[in-house]
């Protein structure tokens, strides 16, 4: 079975996974504050870490090289008060 999205979609598709990347983490971040065995913890967080990356670089797939590397560079914490060179 081929799947068949207009690019368009491909790039929308793409970009929804990178965000639900980002839901991912924060899941894994608020895990440990939770009332929880510390093994349900690390299984949670884990599977968070897991789920998150697979799904960043599945949407990174989706969109393609030149947009991927966009939004890396945008979601890099080193990049975030950097000023653009004029």
């Amino acid at each position: 079975m081929k799947l068949s999205l207009k690019k368009s979609q491909q790039i929308k598709f793409g970009i929804i996974l990178i965000l639900l990347s980002g839901v991912a983490f924060a899941i894994m971040l608020l895990i440990p504050f939770l009332d929880l065995e510390n093994k349900t913890k690390v299984i949670g967080s884990t599977t968070a870490l897991i789920t998150m990356e697979v799904l960043f670089y599945a949407g990174g797939f989706l969109v393609g090289k030149e947009l991927f590397k966009k939004y890396r560079d945008k979601l890099n914490p080193v990049n975030w008060f950097k000023r653009k060179a004029k």
